[in-house]
């Protein structure tokens, strides 16, 4: 089973002030990577540099995050396209979910993710046969 990881839990990775969820964070990336059951997008990637440069307490130098965002290009990748933001703007009409966060099930939906990891929306609930789950909750 594919796990879609959101941006906010590879944020973690390197969120300094939340050393519990930083652990976690590696320990759930480094065990399915390792499995081979890593997905992404470039949502997240694009999303990923944004919040490491200017969201972070102590946020990442432009250079060190290119450099992450290179090593996760290597992962498994779902590339937004035009298929995806119409599906979006139908889940988020719909579902009444953020166009953001309509556009993180979709990719995740369309790479075949069991399993969406991420803080944002409804841990436990499941959209097709996609679950959603805070992996920080347990």
């Amino acid at each position: 089973m594919r796990y879609f990881f959101d941006t906010n839990i590879l944020v973690y990775l390197f969120d300094e002030d939340n050393p519990d969820k930083k652990a976690r964070a590696q320990m759930l990336l480094e065990e399915e990577t390792a499995a081979g059951q890593v997905l992404l997008s470039t949502q997240v990637l694009q999303e990923f540099y944004v919040a490491v440069t200017r969201k972070l307490g102590v946020p990442l130098s432009p250079e060190k995050a290119e450099d992450v965002v290179c090593q996760l290009i290597m992962l498994p990748l779902v590339e937004i396209n035009s298929r995806h933001i119409l599906g979006a703007i139908a889940r988020s009409r719909k579902l009444q979910y953020s166009f953001w966060d309509a556009l993180i099930i979709e990719a995740a939906i369309s790479g075949g993710a069991g399993i969406l990891l991420t803080e944002d929306l409804q841990h436990g609930q499941t959209i097709g046969s996609l679950e959603i789950q805070n992996p920080f909750l347990a």
